[in-house]
């Protein structure tokens, strides 16, 4: 054994939490390809869903959380990960290469490596209470280690715009065929390794305060219904100062430190990328939210969980051995 890198067991136990991030319809659209001294990170083209994601844009972001699910899980076992993003140009769907130095792990490292299990995309209902500032203050800072900006969307016009955004998007995917059959495809599972779980999501599409979530058919969630108590989950945008394929896969990193600091501090999250899969109004969230200074990536909305809601269910995953190799040559 090679006491300067980790073992066979260590690497499969990292990559095994790093498909634990959330991606698009739960495709989990990444391969991963073990060599002697590095572990290196893939698109699966197969897997993508270009009726709801035209651009390609949610696949880098799915492929980014899991990249950074890998070095949390890598530190958390005692090795920090040295990534090497986008490493050869002549070959897109390589998206990292990850080499490893000995690493002795801190208290935050692991109580991040232990959050990874622990993190659901909750879509129900969030209680009255709002996130503490401190802790948004924290979010915007594991956003911004990470190369991303990370707002706050506050004031009545911003919001408005927003939820508007949201909606716009919503009808126009709504009246695309292909759309509703690819969605369909991917919703209202219940034994497969993949897609939302119907117990994952709620009938229809659900409405918490002035938001509305995606619908995925075939939803069992139960949620509460009645309507005497504000939802207080708050709206953030997370941003960066460009739109390559660099600065989506940077901000899939920071979606990913971002929904981990949360799970940690005991708040529920869920990503929304819909208002961002339609040109128009990835437009609009860029100009009338983010005032032209940033390019959306990805919007989420975080709050407590109501008092008393039971546990989610994890997300299935695909069998490890379906989309890692193990080592070789690289």
């Amino acid at each position: 054994m090679d006491r300067g890198q980790p073992d066979q067991g260590t690497i499969r136990t990292a990559v095994a939490l790093a498909c634990r991030a959330p991606s698009v319809h739960n495709t989990q659209p990444w391969r991963w390809r073990v060599g002697d001294h590095s572990v290196h990170l893939y698109a699966d083209p197969a897997r993508t869903v270009p009726a709801t994601d035209s651009t390609g844009a949610d696949l880098l972001l799915s492929c980014g959380a899991a990249l950074h699910h890998l070095r949390v899980a890598l530190a958390g076992l005692g090795w920090r990960a040295v990534v090497h993003r986008l490493p050869n140009p002549a070959e897109p769907e390589h998206l990292a290469a990850v080499e490893f130095v000995k690493h002795e792990p801190t208290a935050g490292e692991v109580a991040m490596a232990a959050a990874i299990p622990r993190r659901r995309t909750d879509r129900r209902r969030c209680s009255s209470w709002g996130a503490p500032q401190a802790v948004l203050s924290l979010l915007e800072d594991r956003a911004a280690e990470e190369g991303a900006l990370l707002r706050e969307i506050v004031g009545s016009r911003a919001r408005l715009e927003l939820v508007a955004a949201v909606e716009q998007a919503a009808a126009w995917q709504d009246a695309d065929p292909a759309y509703r059959w690819e969605v369909r495809s991917w919703s209202g599972r219940h034994a497969d390794s993949d897609g939302v779980p119907a117990a994952n999501a709620s009938a229809g599409a659900p409405r918490h305060g002035d938001v509305r979530l995606r619908e995925f058919p075939g939803g069992e969630l139960a949620d509460r219904s009645d309507e005497w108590e504000d939802d207080g989950a708050v709206l953030l945008v997370l941003g960066t100062s460009s739109d390559d394929r660099l600065s989506t896969l940077r901000a899939g990193e920071a979606m990913s430190a971002v929904l981990l600091e949360a799970t940690a501090a005991g708040l529920a999250s869920c990503p929304l990328s819909q208002p961002l899969e339609v040109a128009a109004t990835r437009e609009r969230v860029r100009d009338e939210v983010l005032d032209g200074l940033l390019s959306p990536q990805l919007v989420l909305r975080v709050g407590w969980a109501e008092l008393g809601a039971d546990p989610l269910p994890p997300t299935p995953r695909r069998p490890l051995d379906e989309v890692i190799e193990d080592r070789g040559t690289a």
